[in-house]
């Protein structure tokens, strides 16, 4: 049921959610929201900077020689926090140019930088919502099934009531992340071996960091005969589950702020008007 079928802009969506990608919270501030966009800026950034600590800012140096360029770091989470990401690049970069040890928690660290980044494009999500809601909410409301849908696949669409599909996706994302797992031995949940394939793979959420911090560690002591199939199969559903996330995220829109959901299903074509035939 929608709550306000045309709710009053505090702003242009489009500008609140580009402010948020350039510097958490931002946008929110431009709403009016500063209170709220003060604690998102201490959240994403906290955990950002926390986990530059945590892994000396040598996450990129995770990359080989040959793949590294300015445009490398796009195709990793990180860059839904835009502004850290080119702070990152511009004070830590690829590194000195030559081997050094990796601190010894930069699993952890380089995770919560790559959580930073997922968490500072729901808040693009919010601040793209508040700037059309009627009260911050009805911006909550759209939110939360959204990030519930990161934190489990499938989730977010339990929360909404659509518990066949939820159900459908749960099964299918998680299937599909297990059996990458097993076919990679575990290999696909390090992102010091495979850097690109595990960006996708984050999309997966909760269930992909947990399996990370327990068994992203094991070492790879022979050939694996069926790595590149395992690989694809994790990051794609991690890839998916994004997908699942931007399904959940225009539904609640939707519904919240009285907006036309579009039918999958093909309308069906006005029947043609009868001839009348008519003899003099």
């Amino acid at each position: 049921m929608a709550l306000d079928p045309k709710p009053a802009r505090r702003g242009d969506p489009t500008v609140a959610a580009l402010l948020t990608w350039f510097l958490p919270g931002a946008g929110h501030a431009y709403l009016g929201q500063f209170g709220l966009g003060l604690a998102l800026f201490a959240l994403v950034d906290g955990l950002f900077f926390l986990g530059l600590q945590l892994s000396n800012g040598m996450t990129f140096e995770f990359l080989d020689p040959e793949l590294r360029s300015p445009f490398a770091p796009v195709l990793s989470p990180e860059i839904g926090n835009l502004g850290g990401m080119l702070w990152q690049m511009r004070n830590h970069g690829f590194g000195p140019g030559i081997v050094r040890p990796f601190p010894e928690a930069i699993v952890f660290g380089s995770m919560l930088a790559a959580l930073s980044g997922v968490l500072n494009g729901l808040a693009m999500c919010h601040a793209h919502t508040l700037a059309r809601a009627s009260s911050v909410q009805v911006a909550h409301r759209v939110l939360l099934p959204t990030a519930a849908g990161f934190v489990v696949p499938g989730l977010g669409h339990l929360m909404q009531g659509r518990r066949a599909r939820g159900l459908v996706v749960f099964a299918l994302l998680m299937s599909c992340f297990v059996l990458g797992t097993l076919l990679a031995e575990g290999s696909n949940l390090s992102r010091e071996r495979h850097f690109y394939y595990w960006a996708g793979q984050f999309g997966i959420g909760l269930p992909g960091m947990l399996a990370e911090l327990a068994f992203g560690k094991l070492r790879v002591t022979s050939d694996i005969p069926y790595v590149d199939g395992g690989l694809v199969f994790g990051c794609v559903a991690g890839m998916l589950n994004l997908l699942a996330l931007i399904d959940v995220y225009g539904w609640s829109e939707s519904q919240e702020l009285g907006l036309p959901l579009k039918s999958s299903e093909p309308e069906s074509p006005a029947p043609a008007a009868s001839k009348v035939e008519i003899r003099l």
